[in-house]
């Protein structure tokens, strides 16, 4: 009996809840208009800092008829302006609020608020638009389906601090990618913002320099501008400078650094310049520090890899400031056992976002090991490094596994390394691990460093082999993502290189020639180039040459005839007729050439080209098909004669170029 019982208990504790919230909505209904006004402050001294009265005035229906009030000619201005603030009120608790909001159609009706003369409502829309705007299930692109919209939140820029401190950060929030930074840019966001960053209130200089960190992310065009911008007769990067020394708040510090980071890596900046080396780089190391707290040494950690990344004087740089590498150790030991943390509320929040520091710790690893054999020498040497790398592979967070095959891959760069430490912890182990199913982002770069581990000199090279990578990488070279095409080949043309007869034929069985002629018709110039790198591996040595070339002959030839007819570059071409004088090394292979005289007159052709290299790619095959000890070679160049080959070969004795006048 006692389950029948527990509807109605529910239902009737519900209605009472609800009970208590409905004399609000309907007071909203009043003729009176005075009575209507009292009632919406009512409800905004009732829904402040209680978001179970927020979700129930909402369940009954309080948002239309707000909405209504907004927008009636009859309305007074108070009236329009308190609902504008019970509504944002509703949008600051939780985000199934906001897709409430949203569906009500809000955004439309707050937009046509600023049309208002008055400021305080105007204010009231701008305050209640940035809460909506700034909630991660509101579409961005809301803000740019009028295009009036943007050269109207332009033009009340001068209103009032507040104008500008939501203004700015609505355009902060809603500028994502080049499309938007575009719009912006091309409305005057620069000039209509660059005043802005002398403000008396902090707030506006703060959402002021957020603008221009996101305009500036990856555009030169908007980098470029800045550069130049002055503001009270001085230059942007001087004020940005200003803004990141140590006295002012944290905040301002990271976000003008992100600002010439970004200018920086967009070319607008060198990386020489005393503002960067003197001033941005030595800021973000000190973001890093322990002192800081973890959203700082996060986004500190972030865009310090960020700015470092394609240059290897700024990672030495920053790999010998303030101790970096040992201070990046600390971030896989958080919060430790003796936490300066009293803040329960804090040290619960941390817990749950630890892995992105580790995740940062791993970004930054990969930048600066990315090119110095020193560097990545220091971070494997970091107390228990390649351990916690391993453990970041096998992480929950997609982000974290991402950031640690990053910086396995920028380590696996060390020879030295793939031969010491890669090979102590069977780092190839958990890295096939992650090739399965992994997600695209993940798969194209974990991929790329088995390219590495593939090398010759790779002791990990036969573990990998038998524990079935052929498979892996030929199913790879089928993928819809050039990139993952690119290193599967890659990949198999690294384990073809000075292989066993058996692993060649593994490839050749598992990718198929079908696939090997789709990939050469790759619309993908990498996959192409490095199809035939592979091809050139497989035909190596005179025993394999044969081999293949019995079984795959047919094929081949074709493929090769199709690639020297074909619109290529000179790399491809090269590598194409590479690929001949491979075959014409082979003993019983070369004959496949002799017999075919559209082949013949191809190479015939090359040897007379402009370009020297397709030049002396064309002589290498001439002289492995003449070769004086080898049975045949009397008919070989008789045949060769009448062509008229030894007349080209008289006229390149005479060529200016001494490699091809030496062959």
């Amino acid at each position: 009996m006692a389950c029948l019982l527990e509807t109605p208990i529910r239902m009737s504790v519900l209605s009472e809840v609800t009970a208590s919230s409905r004399h609000y909505v309907d007071r909203l209904f009043d003729p009176d208009p005075q009575k209507v006004l009292q009632g919406v402050i009512d409800m905004k001294n009732a829904v402040i800092g209680n978001n179970k009265q927020k979700a129930n005035l909402i369940v009954l229906g309080a948002v239309p008829r707000l909405l209504y009030l907004l927008q009636q000619e009859t309305s007074s201005t108070e009236l329009k302006t308190e609902c504008a603030v019970v509504l944002g009120s509703l949008a600051m608790g939780t985000e199934n609020n906001v897709k409430s909001l949203l569906d009500c159609h809000i955004i439309p009706a707050l937009l046509q608020g600023l049309l208002s003369p008055d400021l305080k409502f105007i204010e009231a829309c701008l305050r209640c638009l940035r809460t909506i705007f700034t909630s991660p299930v509101t579409p961005e692109e809301l803000l740019y389906t009028d295009a009036t919209v943007i050269p109207h939140l332009m033009a009340l820029l001068s209103r009032s601090r507040y104008t500008q401190e939501y203004i700015c950060q609505i355009f902060s929030h809603c500028c994502k990618g080049p499309d938007h930074q575009t719009i912006l840019f091309n409305h005057g966001a620069v000039q209509n913002i660059a005043h802005l960053l002398t403000s008396v209130s902090y707030k506006v200089r703060m959402q002021a320099l957020k603008c221009f960190s996101v305009l500036a992310f990856e555009n030169p065009q908007v980098s470029m501008t800045l550069v130049n911008v002055l503001v009270d007769g001085e230059l942007l990067p001087q004020i940005f400078v200003k803004m990141l020394q140590r006295d002012k708040p944290i905040e301002m510090q990271l976000t003008s650094a992100k600002c010439l980071t970004y200018m920086c890596r967009a070319g607008a900046i060198r990386t020489d310049d005393n503002c960067i080396v003197l001033k941005t780089l030595p800021c973000l190391v000190r973001m890093c520090s322990k002192e800081r707290l973890l959203e700082e040494r996060v986004e500190g950690a972030e865009t310090l890899a960020y700015l470092i990344e394609p240059d290897v004087e700024l990672q030495r740089i920053a790999s010998i400031t303030d101790h970096l590498i040992a201070m990046l150790a600390d971030y896989f030991k958080y919060p430790s056992s003796v936490s300066a943390i009293t803040d329960i509320k804090r040290l619960d929040h941390d817990l749950k976002h630890a892995h992105e520091l580790r995740q940062a710790a791993f970004k930054l690893y990969a930048s600066l090991g990315a090119n110095d054999e020193d560097i990545r020498k220091k971070i494997i040497d970091t107390e228990n490094m390649m351990d916690r790398i391993v453990t970041g592979l096998s992480e929950s967070s997609v982000k974290v596994r991402l950031a640690a095959v990053r910086c396995l891959h920028s380590l696996s760069r060390s020879v030295q390394q793939l031969r010491t430490s890669f090979q102590d912890h069977a780092v190839w182990k958990p890295l096939m691990k992650v090739l399965q199913n992994a997600p695209d982002e993940i798969l194209v770069v974990a991929s790329s460093m088995l390219c590495n581990l593939l090398l010759e000199f790779s002791p990990s090279k036969e573990p990998i082999l038998e524990s079935g990578a052929v498979e892996l990488l030929c199913g790879l070279t089928q993928s819809e993502n050039p990139a993952l095409r690119v290193n599967g080949i890659w990949a198999l043309m690294n384990m073809a290189f000075q292989a066993e007869q058996k692993i060649k034929a593994d490839i050749l069985r598992s990718l198929s020639t079908e696939q090997l002629f789709r990939l050469l018709s790759d619309s993908d110039l990498n996959v192409l180039m490095k199809t035939l790198g592979l091809l050139r591996n497989l035909l190596s040595t005179r025993p394999h040459i044969d081999k293949i070339m019995s079984t795959h002959g047919k094929q081949i030839m074709q493929a090769v005839t199709l690639i020297l007819e074909g619109e290529h570059n000179i790399e491809v071409k090269e590598q194409t007729l590479c690929i001949l004088a491979n075959i014409a090394d082979g003993t019983t292979a070369k004959e496949l050439i002799m017999t075919n005289d559209d082949i013949l007159q191809k190479i015939k052709y090359y040897m007379g080209h402009s370009h020297v290299k397709l030049q002396l790619a064309a002589m290498f095959c001439i002289s492995n098909l003449v070769w004086n000890e080898e049975e045949g070679s009397q008919e070989r160049q008789d045949k060769l004669r009448d062509m008229g080959i030894v007349d080209i070969l008289h006229k390149l004795s005479q060529s200016p170029d001494s490699n091809l006048c030496d062959k």
